[in-house]
């Protein structure tokens, strides 16, 4: 008798058990996601009427349990469950693409800097209708690597049919620029933005220069230093420019190097090429790896196939550097 009251407490306990597993286990997540904004709530229902649960910051991953309409449930690795907007989430694809583009800039000249003027969407891919990895507000310092134009999508009016409403769309094009953010919270992030939502941090006296010239700065780089009587170094830099509107086919159309004057005590135009269709990076080696003289290089697009072209400055003379050993002087100050 004893030993069957064991046997059935123990089932008993058994089946007790299974009942309170089966109800309380943590469910099983449909599938990863991040969040896809600086901070993301999590609220409790997906009512009007909610509170706030916990809040996300950007990349935390979140468990998806569910969906509902434009609401996704989501578990935290704190193990709190609620409900986020979809479009505050990055699926687990588009969040390795965007650590394959951090990996990939890592490795990237540094072609300009500057931030972001307005509230600007960074994408995973150059165009409008690309997958969206993060907003970025105002003032948020950027660094940017590449250039790519990209056909601006033409917006039927209304009455307008479909075959009216596509011609001429190929015809205007606009800049987009690979850029790593600064993030005020410690953190970058690498994705694609729209040229003119950037303003560039170009050093002084550059842009009046570019202006005076009648050409747009896309990058600048500083070639070396040089000291001055007044006991503080000045920089020389080289120029990269362009003309015309954005979403030209060049990345940049013309160079200029500009050395300090020691007895003038101002910049001076020390060099001068034009007619190339340059295509970004601009690469710089700099004295210590380069045998004393800087050099850089690019290719030029204009020729076919591309070629690469390849330069040395010695103190302020800049040279083209040819094929056979040879070096062509490029140095046409105006």
């Amino acid at each position: 008798m004893i030993r069957k009251l064991l046997l059935g407490a123990a089932l008993l306990s058994v089946i007790c058990a299974a009942v309170y597993f089966h109800y309380h286990r943590p469910s099983l997540p449909v599938e990863i996601a991040y969040a896809g904004n600086r901070q993301v709530s999590i609220y409790s229902t997906t009512a009007q009427v909610r509170e706030e649960l916990a809040t996300a910051n950007y990349g935390e991953r979140l468990d998806v349990l569910g969906r509902y309409q434009t609401q996704v449930q989501v578990r935290t690795m704190k193990r709190v469950t609620g409900w986020v907007n979809e479009r505050d989430l990055l699926s687990a694809d588009l969040w390795q693409k965007a650590q394959d583009l951090e990996k990939s800039a890592a490795t990237m000249p540094v072609e300009a800097r500057g931030h972001t003027k307005v509230l600007s969407n960074l994408r995973v891919e150059p165009g409008r209708d690309a997958p969206r990895l993060r907003q970025l507000n105002k003032q948020i310092p950027v660094e940017l690597f590449m250039r790519r134009a990209v056909e601006v999508p033409k917006i039927s009016k209304p009455g307008e049919d479909e075959e009216s409403s596509g011609e001429g769309s190929g015809e205007k094009k606009e800049d987009w620029w690979l850029v790593r953010a600064h993030t005020p919270e410690q953190t970058t992030i690498t994705g694609w933005i729209v040229g003119r939502f950037v303003v560039l941090d170009v050093p002084a006296p550059l842009p009046d220069y570019a202006s005076s010239s009648g050409f747009r700065i896309v990058a600048w780089f500083e070639l070396n230093r040089v000291n001055n009587p007044s006991g503080q170094s000045r920089p020389q830099y080289l120029v990269a420019g362009a003309q015309g509107p954005e979403g030209q086919p060049c990345d940049f159309t013309l160079l200029r190097a500009y050395t300090w004057g020691v007895q003038r005590q101002r910049y001076e135009t020390a060099f001068v090429e034009r007619g190339i269709c340059g295509k970004l990076p601009i690469k710089l080696v700099h004295p210590e790896t380069a045998g004393g003289d800087v050099q850089f290089s690019f290719l030029d697009m204009g020729k076919v196939p591309a070629a690469e072209r390849l330069y040395r400055m010695h103190q302020t003379i800049i040279r083209r550097v040819r094929e056979d050993g040879a070096a062509k002087a490029r140095n046409h100050a105006s």
